[in-house]
């Protein structure tokens, strides 16, 4: 970036009309995150949830972010809107910055601009507000309507389009099932015509019957109104169909960034290989005779060689280092789709493993079996309450702490266990100064 642009971004109080062109494929970018770390806490006990995320979402698409349940997919789409700080790197919106500290008539066009459907429809609903005040909140707050008829005009029009009836507008939130409410929220969101909208698993909470028609309902807005998304989700199969890109992220890493088709083609990334091999298929004797593909981090050997995000061609880019880019490379040239899934012979034996999958088979089992030895069950709390009664039957103490042992109910068992030696050397000191003053009364 030059100076003068940097300049331009560090002063901007307003939005400007068009994004930056990009060079390579001609087209606006809406959305640039560059080199964004967010981090969670402080000293030791600080989590970096997402590192060094770099993409670039271009007007008018669709960009998908998947990756399982923790891997940083929300963390990122929140920062977008401003609820999560960037500790370093910045986010830019049409070429100006974002993130960190803007003036407040910026702030007022990032919030009309850009809205977000979050995952939790229920936490981001205001309980004591009527359905319709919710959808109308931003339209009050901008004015985006002419008259009282034209925004409730407006409101009942939205309300259609999401599936809901105009007599739901009296109700409030509680009084709604889950899907309803996620429809409300995507209403809430498209009633303020944004040129970007992040959807945080906006079809997760709905019914089957009703996901197509609120996937067709956003391609609907993107076709009318040019509406760009940034879409969430871990479901690869809805992923492929609507997104024109898909960024894969592991454990706050993006780890490959193509177009829908190049990715699901050439999944080179094993991560990319193992979530798409987790698709079920709809064929239940092919998805019972499936061989998933497991990703195992250890493969990679990152102590010197470090890795980068890379672009291999084809507006194809993956995370790894200068040896593993290599062999990305070679397989891509070579033009041959990258098979992820694996289908067994009926009556045949399972594929023999590699040594490096039996290592890998061989440490999750460790890790699980590590994981069930230290997991606590949901009642071992440790209650102040058993140590009390401990204390003053302590026998009874000592047989509830063996057992608790048994059991692997570890903090039961040290409850007792204090309490049940406590009331023993309390009852020993009493059982000494009982027998003293017997002894000085005889005497």
């Amino acid at each position: 970036m030059s100076k003068e642009t940097k300049k331009q971004d560090e002063t901007s109080r307003h939005l400007p009309e068009h994004g930056p062109i990009d060079e390579k494929t001609g087209k606006e970018v809406l959305l640039s995150v560059r080199n964004v770390d967010i981090v969670f806490g402080k000293g030791d006990k600080a989590l970096k949830a997402v590192k060094n995320a770099s993409f670039d979402i271009y007007k008018g698409e669709t960009f998908s972010l998947v990756g399982e349940s923790g891997s940083g997919k929300t963390t990122i789409g929140r920062a977008v809107i401003r609820v999560n700080p960037c500790a370093a790197g910045e986010i830019l919106y049409k070429g100006v910055r974002i993130s960190g500290n803007i003036p407040h008539s910026l702030d007022r066009e990032v919030i009309r601009n850009i809205q977000m459907v979050f995952q939790d429809p229920a936490a981001s609903l205001n309980e004591r507000a009527t359905v319709d005040y919710i959808i109308s909140e931003g339209l009050y707050n901008f004015h985006l309507y002419e008259n009282e008829a034209d925004r409730v005009a407006k409101v009942e029009k939205m309300i259609n389009e999401v599936g809901l009836l105009p007599e739901h507008l009296t109700r409030y939130p509680h009084e709604f099932s889950g899907g309803q409410r996620q429809r409300i929220g995507l209403a809430r969101a498209m009633i303020m015509e944004p040129e970007l909208v992040v959807a945080d698993e906006p079809i997760s909470a709905l019914d089957v019957s009703i996901r197509a028609q609120v996937l067709n309902l956003l391609k609907k807005f993107q076709q009318e109104q040019g509406t760009t998304y940034l879409f969430i989700a871990h479901d690869l199969s809805i992923v492929r169909f609507i997104s024109d890109r898909i960024g894969v992220i592991y454990k706050g890493d993006l780890v490959e960034i193509a177009e829908a088709e190049e990715l699901f083609n050439f999944p080179l990334h094993p991560y990319t290989k193992s979530l798409i091999s987790a698709i079920p298929i709809p064929d239940p004797q092919l998805e019972k005779n499936k061989v998933l593909f497991t990703y195992d981090p250890s493969v990679h050997d990152y102590s010197e060689d470090k890795p980068e995000m890379v672009d291999i061609g084809h507006n194809h880019y993956i995370y790894g280092n200068k040896k593993e880019i290599e062999e990305y490379k070679a397989i891509r040239e070579k033009g041959v789709p990258v098979k992820s899934v694996t289908i067994q012979e009926p009556g045949t034996a399972a594929p023999e493993k590699t040594p490096e999958e039996k290592a890998a088979a061989q440490k999750a089992e460790e890790v699980k079996l590590s994981a069930e030895i230290l997991e606590h069950p949901i009642h071992d709390t440790g209650s102040k309450w058993l140590a009390i009664l401990s204390f003053f039957l302590p026998l009874l103490g000592l047989i509830g702490a063996f057992i608790y042992r048994k059991m692997n109910y570890i903090r039961n068992f040290k409850a007792c266990r204090k309490g049940a030696i406590i009331g023993f050397i309390t009852l020993g000191v009493v059982l000494v100064i009982f027998a003293l003053l017997i002894g000085l009364a005889m005497i």
